[in-house]
């Protein structure tokens, strides 16, 4: 009765849904669980029901996730839940215990091999031994080519045609990739090492060619589970199979809507076709968000509903649970560096209205992106902490470079303008402005080397002022010696380390992870989604990619994009996936009069007076200012107005909106016009209301007493 008792207590706070999971019979059970739902909770409660009820034993679990913090949380929440002894492992920690205990019998008394660290050093072999020179990024694509094809059960002599078939982009014609792939397990077995494909792939040999250990391994494992299930690959799958054994008590955990690793393997046609593979399966979804306000819940709907393809077909509408917060801020800048510079404001605000810094983040698409908010928190004194890669000046390509742009300044005249000089100086590296090469290090290191020569464009539009007498001075265009001195001053600035701070991350980095105040920046066409983004299927992955990023926001989300790189560059459109933009960059379609509407934002942009940004909604737009930019309001002229409105709708028998709204009481009371010009000017304000109460609003701006401007009779409307 009392262990009946205490299973009834894991139920306890579920909602109807959590509840049919848990609760779901043995067998196949496909959880498909959307952003914030409580997928933990869920899928930990389901193997502690189970437990307490005497259905399974603890021991008799394996739940498999995707990283080591994920897999200890689950091994935390069941001990709580009063369940010790579940083996919650990833898939390569679960096959390293297996492969080790195994090894005496499998090697037959030999030595288990070493298990790599990295591929970099042996890729790097192998293709001096095919006669090809890789320098470190080069090699790391060489290794993530090799990976993608382990992970996809393709042999060496099979490459071409798998990577023709997936549409592959190599830095090296895919038959020489195959040669490097071919090298390296030769490599390997001859010097006694393995790699963490390996490492699977003998778990799974033990399992399919040992009848013994199969058995073994079945009989401790009766029960399985797994997360994040839309992100295994075919080699992870194998082992599944092989741990399963044909039996189908299996959990798996997924969201099609978060597949965004497709590029090292992963697919979601797992969970996609888990219904249809298990015709018994119980399928249940997940759709109340605990996480997000509804606000945030309501964009990532938006931005979801539109995707096309196989991912698609699973997608869920999520319904927030929170209460109702702020609307996302959607926010336009002439260029990335007011872009960057802007969000490091809001973050310092954030911070001293009391968002502690570790629950903000700023995430882009690239981690080329991050330079120019590292300079621009670092200047407004907003500590920052890189998520999953280097802070930018700490990037090896990125010190060569500096170290070549030093040597430069020694053989390029002084009299080169900075741009052409800094390309010049990075030949040196084997940088060249032409198209970034295929690969995804490669790419990466280009990205970087091409951030550098856009630092300098934006440098060189400042020159030095530099004095010759007591009261004249001339412009000094810069030289590439003073920029080098500007990238070690921003590189130490920026050195600094810190224990807390807001996170810098790249959207892939992001996943799993959430944050009160998230800023979604850089959401340009040919950024997100990026040029490289070609098929269908690849730009569906962007879509998803932004997703990720939306709901990664608990409260309060940001999301912007610069019109053009640089001051005075060319001019870019806004991410395609986002539902509140047009291409042109008017605000969402919504019936009749929209295209007249768009029309009139396009003929007058209207700036933020304290932060620059493009001002979109009617409300921001009358009030000349973004809504969480401060407010300059002058109390006691707003309440002058709101009595000297309230009097005139009294005498015109009507609402005192149809007066003046709130908002451009709002907006005279900040903005405080001084001119027939400047009250026009204020949305809300036409030729008929300027000249049915302009001058009375001009006098009260001036300071006039609402009993001397009162009207004594009722206009005649």
């Amino acid at each position: 009765m009392a262990v009946h008792s205490t299973a009834e207590r894991v139920l306890a706070g579920l909602d109807p849904e959590q509840r049919a999971a848990v609760t779901a019979p043995a067998g196949p059970v496909c959880i498909l669980a959307g952003a914030g739902t409580g997928k933990t909770r869920a899928v930990t409660s389901r193997i502690a029901h189970r437990a307490l009820t005497g259905d399974i034993a603890a021991r008799h679990v394996l739940a498999v996730t995707f990283t080591a913090r994920a897999a200890a949380e689950m091994r935390s929440r069941l001990a709580v839940l009063g369940v010790p002894g579940v083996q919650a492992r990833t898939f390569h920690a679960a096959a390293l215990r297996q492969v080790r205990y195994f090894a005496p019998r499998l090697l037959e008394g030999r030595a288990m091999p070493e298990l790599m660290e990295s591929k970099v050093r042996v890729v790097t072999l192998a293709a001096a031994k095919v006669g090809l020179r890789a320098d470190r990024t080069a090699a790391r694509d060489l290794a993530g080519e090799i990976e993608w094809a382990k992970s996809s059960l393709v042999e060496p002599g099979e490459y071409v045609v798998a990577a023709a078939k997936a549409l592959r982009e190599t830095a090296y014609e895919p038959a020489k990739v195959a040669e490097v792939f071919a090298a390296y397990e030769r490599l390997k077995r001859g010097t006694g090492v393995i790699d963490f494909e390996d490492l699977l792939r003998a778990a799974v040999w033990g399992i399919e060619e040992h009848a013994d250990v199969a058995e073994q391994v079945r009989g401790q494992y009766r029960h399985f589970v797994v997360d994040e299930y839309q992100d295994v690959n075919p080699l992870q799958q194998r082992l599944l199979e092989a741990w399963l054994g044909g039996r189908d008590d299996l959990t798996v955990v997924g969201d099609a809507s978060q597949t965004i690793y497709s590029f090292t393997g992963a697919t979601s046609s797992y969970l996609v076709d888990f219904p249809r593979l298990h015709r018994t399966a119980t399928v249940v979804r997940l759709v109340r968000d605990y996480r997000s306000t509804p606000q945030v819940v309501g964009l990532a709907n938006a931005v979801i509903s539109q995707a096309r393809g196989t991912e698609a077909r699973l997608r869920l509408e999520l319904h927030g649970q929170r209460p109702p917060g702020p609307e996302p801020d959607l926010r336009i800048f002439t260029d990335e560096p007011a872009e960057a510079n802007a969000v490091a404001a809001r973050c310092r605000a954030l911070i001293a209205g009391g968002t502690p810094a570790r629950e903000i983040a700023v995430l882009f698409r690239t981690n080329a992106q991050s330079e120019a908010y590292e300079k621009a928190l670092t200047e407004a004194q907003v500590p920052y902490v890189v998520q999953g890669a280097e802070r930018f000046f700490e990037r090896p390509e990125v010190r060569q470079a500096m170290v070549a742009l030093r040597a430069a300044t020694r053989s390029i005249p002084g009299e080169t303008p900075l741009p052409a000089a800094v390309m010049e100086g990075l030949a040196a590296v084997g940088w060249a402005p032409d198209a970034p090469p295929a690969g995804g290090a490669a790419r990466e290191r280009w990205e970087a080397l091409a951030a550098l020569v856009q630092l300098a464009e934006e440098y060189a539009a400042t020159p030095e002022v530099v004095p010759v007498g007591e009261a004249a001075a001339i412009e000094r265009p810069v030289t590439l010696a003073d920029f080098t001195e500007e990238l070690a001053r921003r590189s130490a600035q920026q050195h600094v380390p810190t224990v807390e701070g807001v996170t810098l991350a790249s959207l892939h980095s992001a996943k799993g992870l959430e944050w009160d105040a998230v800023f979604l920046v850089g959401l340009a066409e040919g950024t997100l989604p990026t040029t490289y983004a070609k098929t269908p299927e690849q730009v569906e992955e962007e879509r998803r990619l932004l997703y990720v990023g939306i709901t990664r926001a608990r409260e309060w989300l940001w999301l912007s994009y610069a019109a053009a790189r640089s001051p005075g560059g060319r001019a870019r459109r806004p991410c395609r996936f986002l539902p509140q933009l047009d291409r042109s960059g008017g605000t969402e379609r919504a019936g009749a009069g929209a295209a007249r509407r768009t029309e009139r934002r396009r003929a007058q942009v209207v700036s933020c007076r304290i932060c620059g940004a493009t001002l979109l909604a009617g409300a921001d737009r009358k009030l000349g200012r973004c809504p969480t930019c401060p407010s300059d309001l002058d109390q006691e002229l707003y309440e002058r107005l709101r009595e000297w409105r309230q009097r005139v709708a009294e005498a015109q028998k009507v609402p005192a909106y149809v007066v003046f709204t709130d908002a451009t009481l709002t907006a005279l009371a900040e903005r405080r016009p001084g001119r027939s010009e400047e009250l026009i000017a204020i949305a809300g304000i036409g030729p008929r209301k300027l000249g049915l109460y302009g001058d009375t609003v001009l006098a009260l701006v001036g300071g006039a007493a609402v009993d001397d401007v009162c009207p004594q009779k009722s206009f005649e409307i």
